[in-house]
């Protein structure tokens, strides 16, 4: 073979390893803001689980503590605040505003003892702390592959690429309340 036809074959191999390159960069940019895509859908059926009981709970503890208007409202508004956001942004708030009127309403529900015995309302509380639960995994898992995403778009080559096909950088799921990031005061 003489010395073209051997620089050709080098620089075709170079240009096919450069394609494969940026061809698999890209794919794993779009495996990983899909895994991002999942798991808001995660987060957003777990939020819908919890609102789904929201309703209940409220009734029972409406059963006994009629006068307790303003917690009602509450945990209302912010239910339908939770319904009607659009954005991840919004879920987020929403989502805060929920967890603040259901803390509040559960504080309500501690001055009632036959309220706390009754049957229906342990059901409701359990059903509610395994939807907390999970949405507090789901958190997680998107705040993981919010992490993952937001790396290989920002680090090289995937910098680069990313910015070729103008993939945008994700939020993860923040707590934006004071009262949640402090630490709480335990007396005995």
């Amino acid at each position: 073979m003489n010395p073209g036809t051997i620089l050709l074959i080098a620089v075709i191999i170079i240009v096919v390893a450069i394609v494969i390159a940026v061809i698999a960069i890209y794919n794993g940019i779009v495996s990983k803001r899909n895994r991002v895509d999942n798991a808001w859908q995660n987060i957003d059926a777990n939020l819908q689980r919890r609102n789904d009981l929201i309703p209940n709970v409220v009734e029972a503890v409406k059963g006994y503590a009629k006068h307790e208007s303003g917690v009602f409202e509450a945990v209302t508004e912010a239910r339908a605040m939770a319904s009607a956001a659009t954005t991840p942004e919004q879920v987020m708030e929403a989502d805060n505003q929920i967890t603040t009127a259901l803390r509040q309403l559960f504080a309500v529900a501690e001055g009632y003892p036959d309220l706390k015995a009754s049957t229906n309302f342990l059901e409701l509380q359990t059903q509610l702390q395994d939807a907390e639960d999970r949405i507090v995994y789901a958190r997680q898992s998107y705040n993981d592959c919010v992490y993952a995403y937001n790396t290989a778009i920002q680090t090289f080559p995937g910098n680069i690429i990313s910015g070729i096909g103008h993939f945008e950088p994700r939020t993860g799921f923040e707590v934006t309340e004071a009262e949640a990031r402090s630490v709480p005061n335990v007396t005995f």
